[in-house]
């Protein structure tokens, strides 16, 4: 199924006031742009960076940039499409951050 991302405009956004992120993030959009999942283990396939939080999250975190950059997304699996929303973008040091706060399961900016 093809992805349907919500809201990519939380991505231009962080890129506008991040602009060596310009770069990193473009390839990740055209990679998702062209992306087929059916199930979780997709998505490793596509970003075999990319970590599923526990399962009942329904979370993933994308690895970017060689890891300069993370991307928390929470996924649904619909009957025609994956839906992925962006619910935060940062850099590595913000995530490990967010991790030692225990805020990667619900945190939610965007």
């Amino acid at each position: 199924m093809k992805v349907h991302l919500i809201k990519r405009q939380s991505i231009e956004g962080y890129v506008r006031r991040n602009s060596q992120s310009k770069v990193p993030f473009g390839i990740w959009l055209s990679i998702i742009k062209r992306a087929e999942w059916n199930e979780p283990q997709n998505i490793i396939n596509t970003f075999n960076s990319a970590d599923i939080l526990a399962k009942d999250s329904k979370r993933v975190v994308f690895n970017i940039g060689g890891n300069k950059y993370r991307m928390i997304c929470k996924y649904h699996f619909g009957e025609v499409r994956v839906h992925l929303f962006v619910k935060w973008i940062g850099t590595h040091a913000a995530y490990t951050k967010l991790c030692n706060e225990g805020k990667q399961y619900t945190v939610n900016i965007y």
